[in-house]
Order: C-alpha cells, then structure tokens, then sequence
C-alpha cells in the first residue's frame, strides 16, 4: 500500500508529463548550503556587470523558506524548447529560447494548472510558482531534484535531451519523496569554454556573466563596448554557441509545444531584413515573444553594433 507521501509524489509526476513537462524532480525545501559562498563570490567579482537586481534578496535566493511560508518541497520541472527549425547560416542569430512566445507566460499557464491539479486532487496545499522571475536558483534546485548535473557552461545537462530547455519551480507546503542527484557526465571535454566568443567561461562551472553574449545584447542598458566589436558572431538576441557546441546535444529532439514555434517570417529573413527592421515589422514578428524585453531601440543598437 502507498503512504499518502509516495502517492502524491506519483500523482504529481503523472500530471507533470500530462501538462507536457519533460520531467519533474522534488526537493527538500532548505537552506542551500553550497550555494551561498559561490554565489557571495560570484557577486563580489562583479561577474552579474550591471545586473544590479542579483545583489537583491540573497537569503531568500538561498532558502525557499523565506519565499513560501511553511515551505517544505521544492518541485522543479523542465519543459523543452528545441525547435524543429533554425534560422539559415547567414543572418544575425536569436537564441532558440526567444523563437516562439515568452515561455514566461507559457510555463505560468501549465504551472498554474499543476497547481489546481494538487489543490483538487490532494487538497489544500499552499504554494507559488516561479519562472526565471524571483530570486529563486532554478538550476541549483534542479540539479538537487535529479533532473540532470551543471555543466562546465554553468547550464543543466542531461544525458538523455541534452540543454535546451527552461526550468520552473512550485514551491509548496506539502512533503513529498525526494530525489537524488545525478552524477556530472562532462568528463574532461572543454568544448563550451573553448568555443565561447566572449571568453565568459573563465573556468569550469563559472560564467563572468557580465562577459556573456546574452548580457551584452538583452541585460546592457547602456551602449556595448568597443572591446568586444567582431566577437559576436552574429548574435543579436542572447547565445546558443556553449549549448550548441556540447555533444550531449545530440541529442536534442524537437518540442512539440505550438506557442514555441517561431513566426513564420522569422527564420527567413536576412541580414539586410534585420538591418533595414522597422518598429512595425518588429511588433509583428515579437509580438509575443522575450525578444521585446531589449524594445525596438535595443534591438536596433545590436543590430547596428554587428553591421
């Protein structure tokens, strides 16, 4: 017979996969210990530039506790976004990630559903739900929840399905059974910090974010500096080059989530289409999606810094 532990924990996975999550792991809700001196390091080497929200909120980055009252499990999910297409060879580059609608929106939708799946199904269960947008260190809870190791890019890896996807939290009163982590699979290779542009991995498993392709072209308010001109190699909305270099890439498989796939006139433009945008293209193409966090101007200035 189940305890009422194991079967909740089973109910949840169940639902997760339904909702179209690729996998579900739990942890305990608690203080996360190895975290805090690298994370107090990483700031005090100024490697967030000027992300100046990452100095904000640092204990509750660390203890779930302090951002759900009476937390006890945390459940990470990930949801994948490898599409099924990408742009040509010769145009300036988006990140996969950006090709469809803001997955914010997207994962709220199915992480609210989950959430009045448990409050149906097991009862009153007091929670929150996060997607990249609280203090919360989704790829930590990750790794402590099984669903995969932290690559030398400083990404979630797994064997099966690689990198390409987004990670999501439910941060919940209720205790459930909770995985193990899964043993780091990277070995000797050097392929992402070799292939970085920018040279942002300064060493395995730290990234000088204030060095990133992704910070320079969605973060940077101010203009990019000269120093990196040429560096960019045709990236204008965030970076794909460490994931795409990493051999458990391979094996990748295309989504099946339609709010993901890109609009239509995306993967055909050129160069000179990007070049010569207008705000109007611009809306229509982004209409929906994260790239309108730079807005037209931003967008605009990577442009003209990569022509």
């Amino acid at each position: 017979m189940l305890n009422n532990r194991s079967q909740h924990t089973q109910l949840i996975k169940t639902e997760a996969k339904r909702l179209g999550f690729l996998s579900c792991g739990f942890s305990k809700a608690d203080f996360l210990e190895e975290e805090a001196p690298r994370l107090e390091q990483w700031l005090n080497k100024n490697m967030h530039g000027e992300m100046q929200y990452m100095e904000n909120h640092f204990d509750k980055r660390l203890d779930p506790r302090l951002l759900v009252d009476g937390a006890k499990s945390v459940i990470s999910l990930l949801l994948n976004y490898y599409p099924q297409e990408t742009q040509k060879n010769d145009t300036y580059k988006i990140s996969k990630y950006a090709y469809g609608q803001d997955y914010h929106h997207v994962i709220k939708s199915k992480l609210r559903q989950l959430q009045e799946f448990i409050s149906t199904e097991i009862g009153e269960v007091n929670g929150r739900a996060f997607v990249d947008s609280a203090p919360v260190m989704d790829k930590a809870w990750a790794v402590k929840s099984g669903l995969g190791w932290m690559g030398k890019h400083s990404n979630l890896l797994t064997q099966q399905i690689g990198s390409f996807y987004f990670i999501a939290e439910l941060i919940v009163d209720l205790e459930l059974e909770y995985d193990s982590p899964v043993t780091d699979h990277c070995g000797s290779c050097t392929a992402c910090i070799d292939a970085c542009p920018t040279e942002a991995i300064v060493k395995p498993y730290v990234v000088d974010g204030s060095k990133c392709i992704s910070y320079f072209t969605i973060e940077l308010k101010n203009e990019i500096p000269l120093s990196v001109k040429d560096k960019f190699d045709d990236w204008v909305f965030g970076c794909d080059v460490c994931q795409d270099v990493c051999p458990w890439n391979r094996f990748s498989k295309a989504h099946d989530e339609p709010l993901f796939n890109p609009h239509p006139e995306l993967l055909s433009m050129t160069k000179k289409d990007w070049e010569e945008i207008t705000e109007d293209v611009f809306k229509k193409v982004f209409q929906k999606s994260a790239v309108k966090r730079t807005k037209f101007s931003g967008f605009r200035r990577n442009v003209d810094f990569l022509k």
